[in-house]
């Protein structure tokens, strides 16, 4: 950079569209306190979040505007318009708001700007514009406290929703364990007292050794028993029902529902008249009956309360209690977590699918800040697909950083409306369905929280949000 000490009169300042409208005192302000700077082809006019300090003003060349974005430069403007300005842009505030620039500016060719202090700019121009400076500092004092009321508004309603699904995921295995006990119940008191009707038969030693030799392998057959369709298992249960009958018990199907649910069959059965004699044989085979459905009971006690206990695991993971808030993270934690949080919301037409990409290394985030994105992101996801589709997680390695994908098979976003749809309040739902908060925030989080980059590519039957996260931490 080089200070030409060159001041620009009057005349030449009110060729300027900034400053065509000056009085004379004004722009004898402007002219006297606006230096002319010289900047070589490809020097640095201003550095993205470094103190803003000057109001700059394009004179002569070609300048380009660039911000950082997922730790590559991204080029938002390119001009060589005379006049256009850059730098400390919203010096008006003065030291009310931190004053740093919001891109960086760099010259294409040789340029030649004017450079105002943003100080004792600010200064004069609110004595100039107070009405104007009341006007722009309301307009954005007043948007940034809409955002974040109208998004603590979007953290409550999605914390609602997360709620209410992890309440109805969690009373689904609390309402079979509270089931399976209650069940439990009456089928020790029927086991006692078959067990006193056994007792009170002619029962030796050896036919009890081999009624429990039985009892022992039925039990063991239960944990490997497969689920059978509905037609096989009706065949199965009527020929079961079918041997029970002929052996003269009672209301043979109570019986045969059991047996057959336990992968038991004709075959097996015929063992026990050989076992025990045959006025004890309805009483053994009920004492088997309950014993075989008592071990099915406690099973199915037991993977309730597994998955009570993976859905608990599952919300500490969305939430991050008891961990740092910044830290090496597993994407696939947090998707997965997400997932189980958001179960109540992905209705029986929507399949999805993971295509993980195992060897992906932990990346440097605030993981619960994230889980915030992939929530936003899969709900719109499902939103969009309206209860039938396919939602497709992917996460692969692109150069440094680690790229998750959320895909859904919805009708697509417009061409017209892509450009739009990371903008605050902006939204394609109907009134009273969404804030428009959720990308604008999910944006926010992932470029200026990580330094990463979020994108979407759409087309009818193939809407894709990618995120990318620096794999190492990015420099300040």
């Amino acid at each position: 950079m080089t200070s030409t000490h060159q001041r620009l009169p009057a005349e030449e300042l009110r060729e300027l569209f900034l400053f065509e409208d000056l009085d004379a005192g004004q722009l004898a302000w402007v002219a006297a306190n606006g230096d002319v700077v010289d900047f070589p082809a490809g020097a640095d006019v201003t550095v993205e979040g470094e103190p803003a300090e000057c109001f700059f003003v394009l004179l002569e060349g070609t300048m380009t505007m660039v911000r950082l974005v997922g730790g590559s430069e991204v080029e938002t403007v390119r001009t060589s318009h005379r006049g256009v300005y850059s730098g400390a842009v919203q010096f008006y505030f003065g030291d009310r708001l931190e004053q740093r620039y919001p891109a960086s500016v760099r010259a294409v060719s040789d340029c030649r700007f004017l450079a105002l202090p943003a100080a004792p700019f600010a200064a004069v121009f609110r004595q100039w514009y107070p009405m104007a400076v009341h006007l722009l500092e309301g307009l954005f004092v007043g948007q940034r406290n809409s955002a974040e009321l109208v998004g603590q508004r979007e953290r409550l309603l999605a914390m609602g929703k997360l709620t209410a699904g992890l309440t109805h995921e969690l009373n689904n295995p609390a309402a079979a364990a509270a089931r399976a006990t209650d069940a439990l119940r009456d089928r020790f008191a029927g086991m006692r007292h078959k067990l006193a009707m056994l007792a009170g038969g002619s029962f030796d030693g050896g036919m009890l050794r081999a009624l429990t030799g039985l009892q022992e392998e039925f039990v063991a057959r239960i944990p490997g028993a497969r689920d059978l369709p509905a037609l096989e298992r009706s065949d199965l249960e009527d020929a079961l029902a079918g041997w029970l009958e002929e052996h003269g018990i009672p209301q043979p199907w109570e019986l045969a529902t059991v047996f057959v649910a336990a992968g038991l069959g004709p075959e097996d059965l015929d063992r026990v008249p050989a076992a025990v004699a045959e006025t004890s044989v309805e009483a053994a085979l009920r004492w088997l009956a309950y014993t075989v459905e008592t071990e099915t009971l406690l099973l199915e006690i037991t993977d309730s309360t597994h998955r009570i206990s993976n859905l608990v695991d599952a919300a500490k993971q969305y939430s991050q209690m008891d961990r740092t808030p910044h830290q090496p993270t597993d994407l696939h934690d947090g998707l997965d977590a997400t997932l189980v949080m958001l179960g109540g919301k992905i209705k029986p037409g929507v399949t999805v699918v993971k295509e993980y990409d195992r060897g992906l290394p932990k990346v440097p985030a605030y993981a619960g800040e994230l889980n915030q994105v992939w929530t936003n992101l899969i709900v719109n996801a499902l939103d969009a697909m309206a209860g039938e589709g396919t939602l497709t997680l992917r996460t692969s390695r692109d150069g440094e950083c680690a790229l998750v994908e959320i895909c859904d098979t919805g009708p697509g976003i417009p061409a017209e409306l892509r450009s739009r749809v990371f903008e605050p309040f902006f939204t394609t739902k109907p009134v009273g369905q969404g804030t428009g908060l959720g990308l604008d925030v999910s944006w926010r989080v992932v470029v200026k929280r990580h330094g990463g980059d979020l994108r979407v590519v759409s087309e009818p039957g193939d809407t894709r949000f990618q995120v990318l996260l620096p794999l190492t931490e990015p420099t300040a």
